[in-house]
């Protein structure tokens, strides 16, 4: 009876999550057939760039072939870098639109990253732009990407855009584990949420965020959010409870250059601001372990090994709804299907570095990112 009960918690779980979250399973492309303004906004695109000499040229030359009718300028703010990122960046364009600038030493109460944002920030204010496209020096974007997200912009009276890129999915643990963060992801942050006005739920992938640059003004700029680890969801979340509007979408061709070459590393990945996301407190640990328990880990178990046949046939209903949830991302990534019945094994890798990423930070070592502790302090 008891195992029954758990199975129905299982499928109700599901149900919700299929048919009550915004359809945030359905991974569509959002590719969007609108036309800019007939003067185009004015646009300087901010990279903070450490260590990244492997990718940074790639990808400031995609920007540079930006078919975009406005104002456009690039800042690549070079992070301490000691790899000869600041060259690469320098020879994939022109001075004409490019402009590298050193990072300042890390102040105390900033993440590197948003202090290098915010000196990227400080530089294109030179220029006077409309808007601000900030982005990662790993992201390559196709030639209509910065006009595309421009015209959704002004068409919706968008403050902030931005786009899940998609994410690289080549070797095993990439194919095994990376749509899983995608899936995580939107589920925490179901776009068609993020973009009702009525709902408080705000979120952005920060390899690819255009913002008004009023907009930023408007919430204090890159300063109010400085600490945060997770700072591009902690951006749109700024700018919506600030009255500000937020779309975000999902791109096939705007592309993550960055690898993982092993399970370790992804786990890193995760671990570094899982913890972080439960806001640093065991009882949401405890209870986001218990959900992640109930949700992926009990129904095959019921399925396989529970001796009621009610159980059974519950745990099985809950596995098949999750398969099913799982087959759109896999779609995207051009994964067999056959891997939607795995859903429990990625889960419990999650789980895992959930819990990593909740000791290193009692450690003192939460949030480790380019050999920086970064997320310090709050004990």
């Amino acid at each position: 009876m008891l195992l029954a009960a758990a199975g129905a918690v299982s499928v109700a779980v599901w149900l919700y999550l299929l048919a009550g979250r915004g359809g945030f399973w359905r991974m569509r492309e959002t590719r969007f057939q609108g036309v800019l303004p007939a003067a185009a906004p004015s646009v300087v695109a901010v990279m903070p760039a450490r260590n990244e000499a492997e990718t940074v040229g790639r990808s400031v030359a995609s920007l540079a072939a930006q078919r975009y009718p406005g104002a456009f300028h690039i800042v690549v703010v070079d992070d301490a870098s000691t790899d000869g990122t600041a060259d690469a960046a320098r020879a994939a364009a022109s001075t004409a639109i490019l402009t590298v600038i050193r990072g300042r030493p890390l102040p105390p109460g900033w993440s590197g990253k948003l202090w290098a944002v915010d000196q990227g920030v400080r530089e294109a204010a030179r220029f006077s732009p409309d808007y601000l496209l900030l982005t990662d020096a790993d992201i390559e974007h196709p030639p209509g990407n910065l006009a595309e997200l421009a015209a959704r912009a002004a068409s919706g009276s968008f403050d902030l855009v931005s786009y899940m890129a998609t994410l690289r999915c080549r070797a095993f643990a990439e194919r095994a584990l990376v749509p899983a963060f995608v899936f995580f992801f939107f589920m925490l942050y179901p776009p068609e949420w993020v973009a009702d006005p009525r709902r408080a739920t705000a979120g952005a992938a920060g390899g690819c965020m255009l913002v008004k640059r009023a907009a930023l003004e408007r919430i204090g700029g890159i300063e109010a959010i400085r600490g945060e680890l997770i700072d591009d969801c902690a951006l749109a979340r700024a700018v919506k409870a600030s009255g500000g509007r937020v779309w975000l979408g999902l791109s096939a061709a705007t592309h993550s250059l960055r690898g993982y070459a092993g399970l370790a590393e992804i786990g890193r990945m995760i671990s570094r601001t899982a913890f972080t996301q439960l806001h640093y407190n065991a009882a949401l640990l405890a209870g986001t372990a218990a959900g992640l328990a109930v949700t992926y880990l009990l129904p095959p178990a019921l399925a396989l090994a529970a001796p009621g046949g009610a159980a059974r046939w519950l745990g099985a209903a809950a596995w098949a709804m999750m398969a099913a949830a799982w087959l759109p991302t896999l779609r995207f990534y051009r994964r067999s299907p056959l891997w939607a019945l795995f859903p429990p094994l990625v889960a419990a890798f999650y789980l895992g570095a959930t819990l990593h990423s909740a000791v290193s930070y009692w450690r003192g070592r939460g949030g480790m990112w380019k050999g920086r502790a970064q997320a310090m302090g709050r004990k």
